[in-house]
């Protein structure tokens, strides 16, 4: 069985976990059976031992990659560490944080939150996106974006909001900015709840955008086939 260490960053408000559970319980759903998940507190100093993982997942988090908290740069080197040692996955920050460690800069984006669901363009079909698609649609919610890429990483999903909005690096590491271990009530939830930080106006198209179809399933099972290949 595949064994996937999964590095808690951050967790959902209080009250959407109770409802939605943590964010490793949104990984699990997402992936389904046939994985031996073992969580990690990353914030509280707790750290997976590469050597008994098949693969790593950094979930998202509120932090922003460039802050100072001595958790994130230890996360760093914990990237640059595992790397080519076992296989990565980040979502989100997770994302950031790959970038960020690997050789890209990420920043506070000029450009506001992106928030709903969003559609990317397949900019780089690799072998385990199966079926293949030419854009995907899923939800985001994030402030900070990857403005430099790291030489070596591959452009696989952007958009015009999202330029960078998934990365792969050899056969090995992966990440992407938007959530597809969002359900569309979580997500709903989660960016109502941010009106007093997001435009209303903005707020009120993420929430409708999120009652459209979306390729959850499809990039779900992407990162199945990534981390079982």
């Amino acid at each position: 069985m595949t064994r996937i260490a999964i590095m808690e960053t951050g967790a959902p408000p209080p009250a959407l976990a109770r409802s939605y559970g943590d964010y490793p319980a949104m990984f699990r759903g997402l992936l389904g059976d046939g994985f031996a998940f073992e969580t990690f507190d990353v914030q509280a100093g707790e750290w997976p031992d590469v050597g008994a993982f098949d693969a790593a997942i950094i979930t998202g988090s509120s932090a922003g990659v460039y802050e100072t908290d001595a958790w994130i740069a230890d996360l760093l080197d914990w990237i640059r560490a595992a790397k080519g040692r076992t296989k990565l996955v980040g979502v989100c920050f997770g994302h950031q944080a790959m970038a960020q460690a690997l050789g890209g800069r990420v920043e506070k984006s000029d450009k506001g939150w992106g928030v709903g669901l969003h559609r990317y363009q397949v900019a780089l079909s690799e072998p385990w996106m199966s079926p293949a698609a030419e854009t995907v649609a899923i939800p985001a919610s994030h402030q900070d974006q990857v403005v430099e890429k790291p030489a070596d990483a591959r452009v696989i999903l952007r958009s015009d909001f999202t330029p960078f909005a998934g990365l792969a690096w050899g056969e090995d590491a992966i990440s992407l900015q938007p959530h597809p271990e969002f359900t569309p009530a979580f997500a709903t939830e989660l960016t109502a709840g941010r009106h007093d930080r997001i435009d209303p106006a903005l707020v009120a198209q993420a929430v409708d955008s999120l009652k459209a179809a979306d390729d959850r399933g499809v990039v779900g099972g992407w990162i199945r086939k990534f981390l079982t290949a």
